[in-house]
């Protein structure tokens, strides 16, 4: 029961990054951020504001537990660019497939069923964040500490999260 445990904390956490990335984004536009879930919460990697940053998690928190599960979701997700890469060289194998011809014979169909996996990928990338990589069902939980972090070359932030996990699938 701890490993379920610990995923759905995962999960949560990584809808809270998402929500969070999302508001920030709003606020400060053009400031190229990437960020990072674990157990703990968050990190978040990019100039910002320690207060601009805590202020935009405390938000992001606030309107996932007010039901905007939208913000969980985010396109320029892990998860996405997993799901197209997976998707595609699958399909890229099995375009190019059959020994028998020539390699410029197999490319033609190793292109087209890479290029049609693509396709699929946008929709499944974001069932795969709703339903395996994120939860918006935050309701227990709340963010404790915003600190940064001196050590490396990058700019980044701690984003701590406490409270009960729940046991949704949401």
């Amino acid at each position: 029961m701890a490993r379920r445990a610990l995923i759905q904390r995962l999960r949560q956490h990584h809808g809270i990054e998402h929500a969070t990335v999302t508001v920030l984004a709003r606020r400060a536009p053009g400031v190229p951020l990437v960020a990072r879930s674990d157990g703990d919460g968050f990190v978040v990697y990019g100039e910002v504001d320690t207060a601009v940053l805590r202020a935009a998690a405390e938000e992001a928190l606030s309107r996932l537990q007010a039901g905007a599960a939208e913000l969980a979701i985010h396109p320029n997700c892990g998860t996405n660019l997993v799901t197209a890469g997976a998707l595609s060289g699958i399909a890229a194998l099995l375009g190019a497939g059959g020994r028998k011809r020539s390699l410029w014979d197999r490319v033609p169909g190793a292109i087209l069923g890479a290029t049609l996996a693509l396709t699929m990928a946008i929709p499944l990338g974001r069932w795969m964040q709703l339903n395996v990589t994120t939860s918006s069902d935050v309701r227990q939980l709340r963010i404790a500490a915003v600190t940064r972090l001196e050590n490396g070359p990058v700019p980044r932030h701690r984003v701590l999260v406490i409270g009960q996990a729940a046991s949704s699938n949401r």
